[in-house]
């Protein structure tokens, strides 16, 4: 099993707009994109799991080739700046995916 750090350069999020949150992987080489990519590891159920969200929630993962990296798109749980928002950017959301490994 590998952890996201040893598979991934960059684990990061942000907001996409005030209601919606995308988070990016962009993992070290093409052989740890595909390998992944191939693997169906990194699946709506796996990342809705993570976040501990319904399944509809993830409303798209995208694969990018020319950047060796995945991008993940749901909803803020709260819209950005609104009261109780801890995180008006959206750049602490990338937590979750730290914890999940991979049988690569």
């Amino acid at each position: 099993m590998k952890k996201m750090l040893e598979i991934a350069r960059v684990v990061r999020s942000k907001n996409s707009g005030p209601f919606e949150l995308v988070l990016d992987v962009m993992l070290k080489d093409r052989a740890c994109f595909e390998a992944l990519r191939e693997s169906g590891q990194f699946s709506p159920q796996r990342i809705a799991a993570a976040y501990g969200v319904p399944l509809a929630d993830i409303r798209r993962i995208v694969w990018f080739q020319p950047a060796n990296a995945v991008k993940v798109v749901m909803p803020r749980q709260i819209v950005s700046g609104a009261p109780g928002d801890s995180d008006v950017y959206g750049a602490q959301q990338h937590a979750p995916l730290l914890d999940l490994e991979f049988d690569l």
